[in-house]
């Protein structure tokens, strides 16, 4: 059972405060630095937005590579499939820990460790070796795991003056780093000789060095928080929390499909490999402004029912129309993909908030989605592969796409119901 939404007016409210924050159950609640001078400021929300470009570049610079890492590894179809899903696996798999790890020793210091801990696994990849490979694809998915629920969680904390603002910073930031090693990492393996080990582990040099700017902050901020004071009780077995979760691991699974195969898609329908990546990369950052579109008009609705829907729809005809159309098209079917993809992203966690009664529902609600959502979203990948290697051609990807599409859709539309899902805050004694 859930309930249904009583006042309208609550979903404008919750709108307004889209970014979940991981610490949200700490008692008390986490203090922002001390020092809030305006070049302080300036320096923590560039640092931030510097951190949110690390966390997409592993996912597009293995994919830009994938024909080469095949040869050069000799990695079959199966461990080709299983390199894209890998850190989608981490992503759900090492959620959880985020919000245990910022409790015990701070959201500041945590991030400190995933991002230097990132460009270990970053450049792990680049060492010619298929156990490092993996191993340092898996290292480098768990720190973009934490990353994920933590850093949104110190944009809410530090900035919820300029909120709207630094969330359009870090979306953009999130998608330009996805963007730019689709669109950069074969231009770089050319300049590096055609090595390909190099054209990987480059791309530990932007995490190593944002760790560098954020330590210094990190050493002069105390954090100090205590466990959790509260518990929610009912979500995971609430129908709605269930039908947010689908609806976010299945169009997450659109998403890492386009992330870990449509260059190697664009490349096998006869485009050369710079020309695939700057596809993908123009499709990734179309994404970024549908990203900061899409909440504002999924909020003026009544609920959300049509536009999570008529996304799907978007985003899974892009798809078709990449892996079918004339390619005088192409860059048409990327806008529109990137178009319906960003969008979905957004909204889908605009309705993690909107179903959610209050920040502690939210913060667990968004726990459940990320967690559930990423490790179904992980199939997603490991099916194309497992297509291409079947028969021989992408083209079978069209059948996954249209279940997935559909999926997210039937998913997206009971999820979009102006309801709360039926879940409580119950604060603990002692």
């Amino acid at each position: 059972m859930t309930a249904p939404l009583q006042d309208s007016l609550h979903i404008h409210d919750l709108a307004d405060e889209q970014l979940i924050d991981a610490e949200a159950d700490s008692v008390p609640q986490p203090q922002p630095p001390s020092n809030s001078s305006p070049m302080a400021r300036l320096l923590l929300g560039a640092s931030l937005v510097l951190i949110a470009f690390n966390l997409r570049p592993v996912f597009s610079s293995a994919s830009a590579l994938l024909p080469e890492i095949r040869s050069e590894l000799g990695l079959s179809t199966l461990g080709s499939s299983l390199l894209t899903t890998l850190p989608v696996v981490c992503l759900g798999a090492f959620s959880p820990l985020a919000p245990r790890l910022a409790q015990r020793i701070g959201a500041e210091r945590t991030l400190l460790g995933v991002l230097f801990l990132l460009a270990i696994g970053t450049a792990m990849r680049g060492l010619s070796s298929v156990p490092l490979l993996f191993l340092g694809t898996a290292l480098a998915g768990a720190c973009i795991a934490v990353g994920n629920v933590l850093l949104p969680g110190l944009v809410k904390r530090d900035f919820a003056d300029r909120a709207a603002l630094m969330t359009g910073f870090y979306t953009m930031a999130l998608c330009a780093g996805a963007a730019s090693a689709a669109g950069l990492t074969l231009p770089v393996e050319r300049m590096l000789g055609g090595s390909m080990a190099g054209a990987l582990a480059i791309w530990a040099l932007p995490a190593l060095v944002v760790g560098l700017i954020w330590l210094p902050q990190v050493l002069s901020t105390r954090v100090q928080v205590k466990r959790s004071g509260f518990s929610v009780e009912g979500l995971w077995r609430d129908r709605l929390a269930w039908q947010v979760t689908l609806f976010m691991g299945l169009q997450s699974a659109l998403a890492y499909c386009v992330f870990g195969w449509l260059v190697p898609i664009l490349r096998e329908r006869g485009l050369d490999g710079v020309t695939a990546g700057a596809i993908v990369s123009v499709s990734v950052m179309v994404q970024a402004a549908a990203c900061l579109v899409a909440p504002h008009i999924a909020v003026r609705g009544k609920d959300q029912r049509a536009i999570n829907a008529s996304l799907c729809g978007v985003a899974v005809v892009a798809l078709l129309g990449l892996l079918f159309a004339p390619l005088s098209t192409v860059w048409v079917w990327a806008v529109l993909q990137g178009i319906g993809q960003g969008g979905l992203i957004a909204v889908a966690m605009t309705t993690i908030v909107l179903r959610s009664r209050d920040a502690h529902v939210a913060a667990h609600l968004s726990g459940m989605a990320q967690c559930v959502g990423y490790l179904l979203a992980a199939t997603g990948p490991l099916v194309v592969g497992l297509i291409r290697g079947w028969t021989g051609s992408f083209a079978w990807c069209a059948v996954l796409f249209v279940a997935l599409g559909v999926g997210a859709a039937v998913n997206g539309w009971s999820a979009g119901r102006a309801m709360h899902v039926n879940a409580r805050t119950v604060e603990r004694v002692g």
